[in-house]
Formats: C-alpha cells, sequence, structure tokens
C-alpha cells in the first residue's frame, strides 16, 4: 500500500499564510530570505559559511559536558566533533519539554531534521550537516507541557508545587511526582513486549534523572541517537556569552520592536493575521523560580511582578557578569539559535513559521544570516485495517479530511437511491422568478418587492426540505454513516489532525521498534505535501 500525498491546501488544516509560502505567492516574498529548494540551500551555504561570529569550539565543549551523564553514541559523538570544522552546518528544530515527547508531530519534526541533513550531504558532499533538536528549556508554561494522551485519555503530571505560580524554566524542574504516573502510564500499556519497552523507556527518562532538562535529553536521545541527533540546552551560561552583544543591545535600544513591529503589521494588512507581537523589550529575567520579562520606564529596568529594580548601568553590568539570568522571548529565541549555530535551515509546524515571517528585518538590522524556513512534515498513520475499511466505503482519502457534517452529507448523496441534491430545481425556480420580475417591472414597479421576497420564501422551502429528506436517509442509511463517521474519529480524534493529538506510544504498542524506521523510510522534508502512510 503506497504513502500517498495530499497539497496542504486540499487537508483544511493549514492556514493561508502556510499555503501561500508553499506556493511562493508574491504577497509573502519578503517575508523569507530563502525558499527551501537547491538555490536556496546552495547560496544559504556560502552566506553562512562567511558569517564569522561562530565560536565553534566553546559549542562543542557545552555539548560534550551536556552529554557527560549519558552513554554517547558513536553517531552523536561524531556530529558534535563535526562541528568544530567550518564547512558543517546544522539543521535545526525546537520544541517544548512535552511529557513522554507530547504530540506525535515531535517525531515529524525530529525526523525532518535528520533526514534533511542526509539529503544535504548526498546534494552538497564537500559538507557536513548535523541535526539539532534545541530543548525549550527556558519555557515556563506547565500546563503545556505536563501532559499527553493515550488511548483518548490524558496522562498528566500533577504537581501542586507549580500548577498554578511556577513562572520559572521548565527545564529546571524537579521530576518530582512522575512516579505516580508511570504507575497510571505502565498500567494503560498493558503487558505486550511493546508496552514493557515503552514503560522502561519512561522509568528510564523521567524517573532516573533529577530535572527536566536531562529527562527530555535521555528520552529524545534514546529515540535517535542512533541517527546521530544532537541535542542542546541553550540554558547555559558560556553559550549566553556569545549573545551578550545582542541582549545589550535589545537593552539599550529596543532594535526588536522597532524592526519586528511594522513586519507584523505589514503581515496583517496582507490578510495573514499576526502571530506574536513583540514587545518594548523581548527578554526574560530569568532566576530560580521566575521568568519575567524586563520593562523599561524613564531610564530604568524593572522585573514585572517583582520588586527588582536596575538602573541601566546596573542591567548592562548584572547582564556581563551573569548573562545566564536573561532569558530571550519567542522573538529573539531565533537569533539566539542562528547566533550560537552555524545553522542554515529552521524546520518548524505553521504557527511557529508564522512567527518567524515577522522576523527578517530585525536578523538584517543586526546582521544576522536569516535562515531558511521548511515547514515540517505532517502525516496520517493508517493502520491496515483502516486503510481496507476507506476502500471498502469508497472513500478517497481527501474525503478523509472533510469536515463531517460535509463527508456524510457527500456520501449520503452519492449512495442514495433518490437524488437528495435540489440544484436543478433551485435554477428553475430562480428562471420562473426573472420572468415574474420582468412582467413587474413592465405593469407596476411596486411588486418587484414582493416578488423577490417570494422568491426568497420558496428558495429556502426548497433547502428546508432538501435538509430533511437528507436527514431522513441519513437515519434509512444509518449503518454506512455509522461505520463512516467511526473511521474518521479514528483517524482524526477530536476532529483535529492525528499528529496534534495522539502520542506516539500508541503506534509503538503494534508496531514496536519498526514504527519510527518506517517513518524515516516514508517521510520527505522536501516533499511540501502532506503524507499519508499505511502501516502494515
Amino acid at each position: 500500500m503506497p504513502t500517498q500525498y495530499i497539497p496542504y491546501d486540499k487537508t483544511g488544516y493549514f492556514s493561508k499564510l502556510i499555503c501561500d509560502y508553499l506556493d511562493k505567492k508574491d504577497s509573502l516574498r519578503s517575508f523569507y530570505h530563502r525558499f527551501p529548494d537547491a538555490e536556496g540551500f546552495e547560496k544559504q551555504i556560502e552566506e553562512k559559511a562567511d558569517f564569522p561570529q561562530m565560536q565553534r569550539d566553546l559549542l562543542v565543549e557545552v555539548l560534550k559536558g551536556q552529554y557527560s551523564s549519558l552513554d554517547l553514541n558513536t553517531y552523536v559523538n561524531d556530529n558534535i566533533d563535526l562541528l568544530l570544522k567550518k564547512n558543517t552546518f546544522t539543521i535545526t528544530t525546537g520544541h517544548q519539554l512535552n511529557l513522554f515527547t507530547g504530540p506525535l508531530y515531535f517525531l515529524y519534526k525530529i525526523i525532518s531534521v535528520i533526514k534533511l541533513t542526509q539529503q544535504l550531504k548526498r546534494d552538497y558532499p564537500e559538507n557536513d550537516f548535523v541535526p539539532i533538536y534545541w530543548m525549550a528549556t527556558e519555557d515556563h508554561d506547565f500546563e503545556e507541557i505536563n501532559y499527553f494522551r493515550l488511548n483518548g485519555k490524558k496522562v498528566r503530571w500533577n504537581r501542586a508545587d507549580v500548577k498554578n505560580n511556577n513562572k520559572g524554566a521548565v527545564g529546571e524542574l524537579f521530576t518530582k511526582g512522575l512516579d505516580a504516573v508511570h504507575q497510571q502510564f505502565c498500567a494503560e500499556l498493558g503487558s505486550t513486549r511493546g508496552a514493557q519497552e515503552l514503560c522502561e523507556l519512561f522509568e528510564k527518562s523521567y524517573l532516573n534523572h533529577d530535572n527536566l532538562a536531562d529527562a527530555t535529553r535521555y528520552l529524545a536521545n534514546s529515540l535517535f541517537a542512533a541517527y546521530g541527533l544532537v541535542i542542546i540546552d541553550a540554558n547555559n551560561k558560556d553559550l549566553k556569552k556569545l549573545f551578550i552583544s545582542y541582549m545589550e543591545a535589545e537593552l539599550k535600544d529596543q532594535i526588536s520592536f522597532d524592526t519586528v513591529n511594522p513586519k507584523a503589521e505589514a503581515l496583517a494588512v496582507a490578510g495573514y493575521g499576526v502571530q506574536v507581537n513583540p514587545r518594548e523589550i523581548n527578554l526574560f529575567y530569568l532566576t530560580e523560580g521566575i521568568r519575567e520579562r524586563i520593562i523599561e520606564r524613564e531610564g530604568s529596568y524593572y522585573v514585572h511582578g517583582t520588586e527588582l529594580r536596575f538602573s541601566k548601568d546596573e542591567i548592562l553590568r548584572e547582564l556581563r557578569e551573569n548573562p545566564e539570568r536573561f532569558s530571550p522571548n519567542v522573538i529573539m529565541r531565533p537569533l539566539y539559535q542562528e547566533v550560537i549555530l552555524p545553522n542554515l535551515c529552521y524546520i518548524g509546524g505553521g504557527g511557529e513559521l508564522a512567527y518567524w515571517f515577522e522576523l527578517k528585518d530585525y536578523f538584517e538590522a543586526v546582521g544576522v544570516p536569516f535562515p531558511i524556513l521548511l515547514l515540517r512534515n505532517s502525516a496520517l498513520l493508517l493502520k491496515e485495517k483502516q486503510f481496507l475499511k476507506t476502500q471498502k466505503l469508497d472513500l478517497s482519502l481527501t474525503d478523509l479530511f472533510l469536515n463531517q457534517n460535509d463527508l456524510v452529507n457527500r456520501k449520503i448523496r452519492k449512495i442514495s437511491n433518490i437524488d437528495i441534491d435540489f440544484s436543478k430545481q433551485k435554477e428553475h425556480l430562480v428562471k420562473q422568478f426573472e420572468e415574474m420580475y420582468e412582467i413587474a417591472q413592465e405593469t407596476d414597479k411596486s411588486f418587484l418587492g414582493a416578488v423577490r421576497a417570494q422568491e426568497v420564501k420558496q428558495l429556502k422551502g426548497l433547502e428546508a426540505l432538501e435538509k430533511r429528506l437528507l436527514q431522513a436517509q441519513k437515519k434509512k442509511l444509518g449503518d454506512h454513516v455509522k461505520r463512516l463517521t467511526f473511521l474518521q474519529n479514528e483517524a482524526f480524534p477530536d476532529q483535529n489532525l492525528q499528529e496534534r493529538v495522539m502520542n506516539f506510544s500508541e503506534f509503538y504498542l503494534e508496531y514496536g521498534d519498526q514504527l519510527i524506521p518506517k517513518l524515516f523510510d516514508e517521510l520527505d522534508p522536501l516533499s511540501h505535501e502532506f503524507t499519508v502512510i499505511t502501516l502494515d
């Protein structure tokens, strides 16, 4: 059963912004630097090679330190060492520290990054390319990351001490309370071989590590070390030293606000909306239990929600002495990434690319090459039984992506033994009233309103009759409707894309260690289409 592809704009799940980007519409040309194609990557390599501010030796030293508690896989170690070479470049994705990876698309992000490095190595063999997973350890929204879904239920990490008041970096959270989650997870999994492997992976990741950053690194490394994935935690004093000059400029000159705000407004004017709005200062102050934005008023700097206050000289001295206490927000994090990594391309979801489109002028203003932006792979995984059901129900794959009511109505009309489409009757009615309008025009124009009202009334009557007949046929063909909706609900849980709801563990239970290799075989980061994979 071959893998099939559907244009993103035919799925109904992707924004006009993303679809227009993939179509290279002129309306978006000023919001990105280069498109992810052969010409774009060739020029990006040339530009990034000339970027002078890389300190590769420090980057490698930090990475080796962060991997010191793990058994360093040969492929990962070799990739870290490659970063010392001037002709080595990175491809990067970032993701929150979701419990047990969170939604399924975490895997697609990582696989997109790894596959692209492999393709680039074939195309440009004189260079090397390293896949990077940037852990969002400085985020502070515990409620966004403290659960994943399994068999339609939420497996949740409940912590009363952080649930309502945590504002610090989530990477520093102690893994307290995850033993209870482990018990719940293992009980839900059952006792198969795949269940035992998942249960053990959770235990080794979360119960054998003290904080969420270390646990997530272990988990991602367990899944992808064999493919050479390098994981970075940029919440690091030495790495932030490399970013001091940019943070200093932010505090003094508010460059990001002055450049990003007009770009965001231009996106809105172009009809795409705004993903994020910049603040006057796009930095947080980060200490234990606190990650709060920095506000400047009348020459003084305040940390929101605290009593901390700095003069201009004091905050600049604090930055130079303790750069780890300054944390870039969503506007500045991309710049931080591009300063410390020899990066060519950022791979993200539609929402992520939407805010990257606001940043091009900011990068130009501070003299940092703007990376290529690539939409991560999106996929629907169909089990063999589900695929066979689509054939039995005479459904195309694009039918499955329809709104459920539209899907049912379309199918009922198709299989019904009577014609429930009154389009011809409506057209005939409209033609009849055209003649009546002519008569009214020639006799008494005051009757035009009455004729129009009668036309509207009769058209509504036909529409109401059509709906009643359709409902009657739905009842008559109830078994077919039930099988149709059941199949779609399986493939699109909560009427959403599977990848945004389900956790990889549901598929691992059935396909085990063959799941990830199968995804590697079928996903192509440069296909620019939605992928439908049948698992057999």
